[in-house]
């Protein structure tokens, strides 16, 4: 919440960084406070719900981030959204080309679900979650702080936090990969 002298009556809100921004005239009591904040959350879930992207969308999204971080190697055929993964940020199956991101990583920050997508995009070129697959994710400079904010979020839900079970997979070596 920011309160603010100059403001009279208007009230507005907006998402920075992950999270909610709510501006406030600052004389508005404690009760008006929590109403404004219920309605201001509500349209902004609306907003967020209209702008979630398309399967057509997120395989443009896909093929801009092989491009930037992986030289355009990895070509999934298919990129979509999926209902049924509740225990998984994304998924892939290289020899079918597919991959398959989770309906909750819809409205998270762009950078997240960037982050997520090319996860996925990487387990094309290598299946594993070994040394040279996280080499691959080096590239992206927001690789940590996406995966502390699924870390947050798997928290807070008391959720796993893995991507596509990262933390179960063996490095090429056939040891244990950390995730």
């Amino acid at each position: 919440m920011r309160r603010s002298a100059r403001r009279r009556r208007t009230v507005s809100a907006y998402r920075e960084d992950g999270r909610t921004v709510v501006l406030l005239p600052a004389r508005m009591s404690e009760a008006e406070e929590r109403r404004w904040v219920g309605l201001m959350l509500e349209k902004l879930a609306r907003q967020e719900k209209r702008r979630r992207p398309t399967d057509e969308v997120l395989a443009e999204r896909a093929g801009r981030l092989s491009a930037q971080f992986l030289g355009g190697r990895a070509r999934p055929d298919s990129v979509r959204w999926v209902t049924n993964q509740n225990a998984r940020w994304g998924s892939c199956t290289p020899a079918e080309g597919s991959i398959r991101l989770s309906h909750r990583l819809q409205g998270m920050p762009e950078y997240v679900v960037d982050y997520v997508l090319l996860h996925e995009l990487a387990h094309l070129l290598v299946p594993g979650h070994g040394p040279r697959f996280w080499e691959l994710l080096e590239a992206y400079p927001r690789t940590e702080r996406a995966r502390g904010y699924l870390e947050g979020v798997a928290a807070t839900a008391r959720l796993p936090h893995t991507v596509d079970g990262d933390e179960d997979d063996e490095d090429e070596s056939g040891g244990r990969a950390g995730g």
